[in-house]
């Protein structure tokens, strides 16, 4: 597979992702009138039954990864290259930002917003970080142990995760970064993405050094046996 492909891949899953995401909020809010649980379950289940349908249309080509964290996550496990989770993550936050430009057309918005909602504070940083090793552990697991039913694991961990995290799981730097476009259901104001994107990043270097510690105490007891 050409590398263009992969990263295409990559850029078009993850604006649909964006697609999905952005647009169900809206959607939810406005036939909601305004009641905020329905729109939040509405928002949730939409972009669980996404994230199915696009990995599993996608992952056959690049993965799916749809996330720079998860990029990682098999760049540590030796799955991809290291050298390319700079290009897949171009890839995503620009299929992010396409996916948010694209809902707006749609929903006859401003193409060009910037986000007034209020994401602020360290219980939602904590949230962040906690969601996202949960994303990637579960990832992890399920890509090893049982790979055909991954995309139904996420999905469903996502649609959960919408409900028990306070920050509504974001889990993604590339989905955080495009929100911050959209001024309405699913934004987050400018200043508070730094906060988000540094729980995620602190989230993926925890899980990738539990994993590679793993991987060496594995292979030193296959050793020691041996």
């Amino acid at each position: 597979m050409k590398l263009s492909q992969l990263l295409f891949a990559e850029f078009l899953g993850t604006a649909f992702l964006l697609a999905v995401v952005v647009g169900s909020g809206i959607m939810g809010e406005h036939l909601a009138s305004s009641n905020a649980a329905i729109a939040l379950l509405a928002n949730s289940l939409a972009t669980g039954a996404g994230l199915v349908a696009i990995i599993l249309t996608f992952g056959p080509v690049s993965g799916a990864h749809l996330n720079p964290v998860v990029s990682a996550l098999f760049a540590s496990r030796g799955e991809l290259a290291w050298k390319l989770v700079p290009a897949y993550t171009l890839a995503q936050a620009a299929g992010a930002v396409m996916g948010v430009w694209v809902t707006h057309a749609m929903f006859a918005m401003p193409i060009l917003e910037v986000a007034a909602k209020p994401r602020p504070g360290l219980a939602l940083m904590w949230s962040e970080f906690v969601a996202t090793v949960g994303l990637l552990l579960l990832t992890h697991r399920a890509t090893r142990s049982q790979p055909q039913a991954t995309p139904y694991a996420v999905g469903l961990y996502i649609v959960a995760a919408y409900w028990f995290t306070s920050s509504t799981s974001f889990a993604n730097p590339a989905v955080t970064l495009a929100r911050g476009l959209t001024d309405s259901f699913t934004g987050i104001r400018p200043q508070d993405i730094p906060g988000f994107l540094v729980a995620q990043a602190l989230a993926m270097l925890v899980v990738v050094i539990c994993i590679v510690f793993a991987a060496r105490h594995s292979v030193k007891s296959d050793t020691a046996e041996a």
